[in-house]
């Protein structure tokens, strides 16, 4: 695995103003592998919520969103955000509800 120490800087400084932090790029450039990375490196392994909205399961998970996101503490991973644009309201009323501190 190629590691990307400047990327994860970049996304914990993100996240010291931000409760939301976006990873974006093309696809296969490594966006989800980052997001992994960014878990390790933080130790949030085992206690972070990684929902992949390619995955018919986490799709069927999150029909209701409001009710999936709003009881998760902690990090929340959502890869290929833009599958379902709906989800961007109610993130944006959970995250101004609840900021975690992620750093």
């Amino acid at each position: 695995m190629i590691e990307r120490p400047e990327y994860i800087k970049r996304v914990v400084k993100a996240f010291r103003s931000h409760p939301v932090v976006a990873i974006l790029g093309p696809r296969q450039c490594g966006k989800t592998t980052l997001s992994h990375l960014y878990i390790e490196s933080k130790g949030f392994k085992g206690q972070a919520h990684f929902f992949d909205l390619e995955d018919p399961a986490d799709i069927a998970t999150l029909k209701n969103p409001k009710t999936a996101l709003e009881p998760i503490k902690g990090l929340v991973v959502l890869d290929e955000v833009q599958r379902i644009p709906d989800l961007f309201p109610v993130i944006r009323v959970l995250a101004d509800r609840y900021s975690p501190d992620l750093r």
